[in-house]
């Protein structure tokens, strides 16, 4: 069973049908919708500032979720992949989107419906994006927002759907 841990008055909060690994910690102010998978080794601190993620979610093995005290919190919406070891630091992130492994994304800000921010890339504190693929230190548009790329970041959110049933 995952670590769910409550703290300051706060119960994690865990939809229906989800996969929770066994060394996931979850603790405080965090809100789970339905169909989500929070994976192995992954921390999901809502301590400082709430953490609410929506349905169909999949928190990767390694990543961590957290935020700065009194000034940012983690939105998450539909149909997202947070990847192996990313980092979700008081940022909002719209629906159908994928966050690559080992991506690090800071404090306010915000990245739109239908967006990908590759593997490695730093989004700086308090960057508002537009639709598109993101990559490099500092992160920086190298694709246009399109259908396709909005399709491949919702269609990794559902291959998470099966994958999690399989260790359920």
């Amino acid at each position: 069973m995952a670590i769910l841990k409550p703290l300051k008055g706060h119960t994690p909060k865990i939809g229906k049908n989800c996969f929770l690994a066994e060394s996931a910690a979850i603790i405080g102010e965090v809100t789970a919708g339905d169909d989500c998978s929070i994976w192995y080794g992954a921390v999901l601190r809502g301590d400082v500032g709430s953490i609410k993620i929506g349905d169909r979610v999949n928190i990767q093995d390694g990543a961590v979720l957290h935020a700065t005290y009194n000034q940012s919190a983690v939105e998450i919406g539909n149909d997202v992949s947070i990847g192996h070891n990313a980092i979700v630091h008081g940022a909002r992130i719209g629906n159908n989107v994928l966050v690559g492994m080992g991506a690090v994304i800071m404090d306010n800000s915000v990245i739109p419906d239908g967006t990908i921010i590759a593997a490695g890339a730093v989004v700086l504190a308090n960057s508002v994006l537009e639709p598109g693929t993101y990559a490099g230190i500092p992160a920086r548009k190298v694709k246009q927002g399109s259908e396709a790329i909005t399709e491949a970041a919702r269609k990794n959110a559902e291959g998470y759907l099966e994958y999690k049933e399989w260790y359920k």
